[in-house]
């Protein structure tokens, strides 16, 4: 699969990629997608969501510190994205921790055609049906197989779904499966890793039409990145800068050699 070929994209066309996203990591997450070349904007304003949607390459939504007003916002931006065939993303941070998150990440599903549907594996669970376990916005566990969970959903929402974890596992909704085994345990120690990735999930997506492909890409991508970080740096706060400073200096060379990305 080509990886570094759609990074290249971004580079080279710089799509707006719009933010509904968490504010406890939106630094973070309008850092990396400016470090691989796309252009963020975070708009959370019910009054300007849907008219900055409707002017972006890509939509990304991110439920870590929802409110009422917040998800009403993510509806409006995702109906105007999907009227307009803008690619959007979920994270859907937190499901299955308190019923009014589960059932908010639920409605935007509902009312929004997603692209991309991410989360861990008990997020992911939790939506799917699935016995999960979910401390905070940390996995617990989950009853199941990680390829099952995703496969399902993918097919029942029609969407595809990423699973993060120490394997990724890209699900399409036709059934063609990624597994994406790059990444670094330094990664899980830095608060908004989670939040990054679904960032650079959304700026692949905006320049490719395959979103299994371009998400299984980002998540290629955004691990090597970490893999790189993690020989300058080896405590969390060093590690994020260095982990953005990795996405913003990514080659052809350090792509095509680190790139594990299995297709199923």
């Amino acid at each position: 699969m080509e990886v570094y070929g759609l990074l290249e994209k971004i580079r080279e066309r710089k799509p707006l990629v719009h933010h509904i996203t968490n504010w406890v990591t939106i630094y973070d997450c309008a850092a990396i997608t400016r470090a691989i070349g796309a252009l963020p904007v975070m708009a959370h304003a019910e009054e300007e969501a849907a008219e900055m949607a409707a002017i972006s390459s890509a939509l990304v939504l991110n439920i870590g510190t929802l409110t009422p007003s917040l998800v009403r916002a993510m509806v409006a931006a995702g109906k105007t994205a999907n009227g307009k065939r803008i690619p959007v993303v979920l994270d859907a941070v937190g499901a299955g921790a308190t019923e009014f998150r589960t059932g908010m990440a639920r409605e935007i599903m509902s009312k929004v055609k997603l692209s991309v549907l991410k989360g861990n594996i008990s997020e992911i669970g939790t939506l799917a049906g699935a016995k999960a376990r979910t401390r905070g916005v940390e996995a617990a566990g989950v009853e199941g197989d990680l390829t099952t969970i995703a496969k399902s959903l993918a097919a029942r929402e029609k969407t595809t779904v990423a699973i993060t974890g120490k394997m990724d596992v890209v699900a399409a909704p036709g059934g063609e499966t990624y597994y994406i085994e790059n990444g670094h345990s330094l990664m899980a120690k830095v608060v908004g890793t989670g939040c990054m990735a679904t960032s650079m999930i959304g700026a692949f997506c905006a320049v490719e039409k395959d979103s299994a492909k371009a998400a299984a890409a980002a998540l290629s991508c955004f691990g090597i990145a970490g893999e790189i970080a993690a020989k300058k740096a080896d405590a969390p706060m060093a590690f994020r800068l260095a982990l953005i400073d990795s996405a913003y200096r990514l080659t052809r060379a350090d792509v095509e050699k680190k790139s594990q990305v299995g297709v199923g």
